[in-house]
């Protein structure tokens, strides 16, 4: 008997040495699942965040609705189903993008001071940022709804998109639009600005009344040394078919788009999703997504309605980090006003970035100071030589000029819209 039961223990022992390979084999077969399931819960990613599934649905939604309220073209009236309003004049909708307190906000008060019919204001200020100061009455009640956002991230992106398509659902009378951060400031009297936007020529397009269309102020570069390594910071094949490298773009963060092109920024879908890609966390020194998505869709899309320079000037001189230098107190001076308005073209810059909050105070006597030779025209900020003749008459000829296009192009949509059902009805 004993030695019997040594003989089956031997057979168990010699079956468990055959079926170890099988045994093994089949647990690794059955580990794998196991591993592609854990494993990105426990290794480290190799990209930067992506955007959550629940903030592009919320976008989506919103851009839908900006679409559809701007289906009367360019003017923004007229379309199918949309109610119409009535005429104004044009305006400019100042949109700010900031993850802090709008220090600067007395100083835009004072830009905006007897203008209240000619501007908006839409605010998107990160969800953790803290805000301790109150909102100025331009800004109270004027903060739109809010997603995290982050530098190096596709978020900024999104933050700018959906300024811009509140603006559009807001008021279809808003025909630029001006984006801004909390770090920047007007060079220029609200005047200036408004005349410099509204009397611009255009360009020439293809509408049945021959008007001209509104160019955007953007600025589109494809001569930088360090293109390709940002082209490839999501990886090396990424971007293709939709934006080969040749046709990539970079430019300023900051820029003032016409209406047409804000409706094609929130109808985007084919670019979108390319640049909506995160980043390789191995090339994040690269990435600055906002920076190429909005110059490369414009470009791509409508290059001659594109001015390819920006209005908001940046000293980049001794930049740090990838951030412009930042003017302080001592540096504050009607000298140095003058020399951020300048351009390398016949232009002046509207707007400049990026200074401390402790500039808002000889920022302010600075204005107050100039504003008291031209008092007529508030903000101080303005050299009469730069706009020649634009006294109160003209400047009231121009608001007049510009509410009577709106009107023309509001009853041409309306119109149209009219002789299409018509049409429709007798077919």
């Amino acid at each position: 008997m004993k030695v019997f039961g040594r003989n089956l223990e031997l057979d168990h022992e010699r079956a468990m040495i055959s079926w170890s390979p099988f045994l093994i084999a089949l647990l690794l077969l059955m580990s794998i699942p196991v591993v592609f399931v854990l494993a990105p819960r426990i290794l480290p990613p190799k990209t930067m965040p992506s955007i959550p599934d629940l903030d592009e649905v919320d976008d989506l939604a919103l851009f839908r609705r900006a679409t559809l309220a701007s289906a009367g073209g360019e003017g923004g009236r007229g379309g199918a189903g949309i109610r119409r309003r009535p005429a104004s004049a044009p305006k400019i909708a100042f949109l700010f993008l900031t993850n802090s307190d709008l220090v600067f906000a007395p100083l835009w008060e004072r830009f905006f001071h007897g203008h209240e019919r000619l501007f908006n204001v839409y605010v998107h200020a990160d969800p953790a940022a803290e805000l301790l100061l109150p909102p100025t009455p331009s800004f109270r009640g004027r903060f739109i709804p809010a997603k995290a956002t982050q530098r190096s991230s596709p978020t900024l992106i999104s933050a700018a998109r959906r300024l811009l398509a509140a603006a559009l659902i807001d008021d279809p009378a808003n025909a630029f639009f001006a984006l801004l951060s909390q770090s920047c400031v007007p060079l220029h009297s609200f005047r200036f600005a408004y005349h410099a936007l509204l009397a611009d020529t255009g360009t020439p397009s293809n509408l049945p009344d021959g008007r001209r269309r509104r160019r955007s102020y953007i600025e589109i570069s494809s001569t930088d040394p360090w293109m390709w390594n940002r082209y490839v910071a999501r990886g090396d094949s990424v971007m293709l078919p939709e934006v080969p490298f040749e046709r990539f773009r970079a430019g300023s963060q900051f820029f003032v788009l016409a209406r047409r092109h804000a409706v094609m920024v929130v109808r985007d879908r084919r670019f979108w999703k390319k640049f909506k890609i995160p980043c390789l966390k191995s090339r994040v020194d690269s990435c600055y997504p906002e920076e190429h998505y909005f110059p490369t869709l414009l470009d791509m899309q409508d290059p001659a309605g594109c001015s390819r320079y920006t209005l908001t000037r940046v000293n980049w001189t001794d930049s740090v980090g990838g951030h412009p230098h930042m003017y302080q107190p001592p540096e504050i001076s009607a000298n140095l006003i003058k020399e951020l308005r300048k351009s390398n073209s016949t232009y002046s810059h509207l707007f400049a970035r990026k200074f401390s909050a402790e500039c808002l105070d000889p920022l302010l006597k600075l204005a107050d100071r100039l504003a008291s030779n031209v008092p007529s025209l508030g903000f101080g900020f303005l050299d009469e030589d730069l706009v020649p003749g634009l006294d109160e008459s003209n400047w009231l000829k121009l608001i007049h000029h510009s509410l009577f296009i709106s009107e023309h192009h509001q009853a041409t949509c309306f119109f149209k819209a009219k002789n299409k059902r018509l049409s429709s009805e007798i077919g």
